[in-house]
């Protein structure tokens, strides 16, 4: 869990306000769902591929750095117009576990910020 978020990158996009964080990450959660639908094999590349766009400018402000590197990699496929649909799934298939390792990681993050009000001592793994 520890490798899913980079704490000092959400505590530097938020410049330490863990109000602020809190809502950050909500409304990461939140869209994920959306995000998800989007992300169909079956679809246009372009329909997926901009789905993984925006979910990795988002996932890398919150610092969900793996879930961004995911995206890129999904994002490059999809823009190339030579993905078969076998690539397209395997390129999705990675972002959608990364996304659901985000989701995981952003609950127990939110959970730490509001106990403790604080940066400090947030703990993953």
């Amino acid at each position: 869990m520890a490798d899913a978020i980079d704490i000092s990158q959400l505590e530097t996009m938020t410049g330490g306000d863990t109000e602020l964080a809190i809502e950050a990450l909500g409304i990461f959660r939140q869209s994920a769902e959306l995000w998800g639908r989007m992300l169909d094999p079956h679809a246009e590349a372009v329909q997926w591929a901009d789905a993984a766009h925006g979910i990795k400018g988002a996932a890398r402000s919150v610092g969900l750095m793996a879930l961004g590197d995911a995206c890129e990699t999904c994002e490059q496929l999809g823009r190339s117009g030579e993905a078969t649909a076998a690539q397209a799934g395997v390129a999705i298939s990675a972002v959608k576990d990364r996304l659901g390792e985000a989701i995981e990681v952003i609950a127990h993050v939110e959970h730490q910020l509001m106990m403790k009000r604080s940066f400090a001592g947030v703990r993953l793994g």
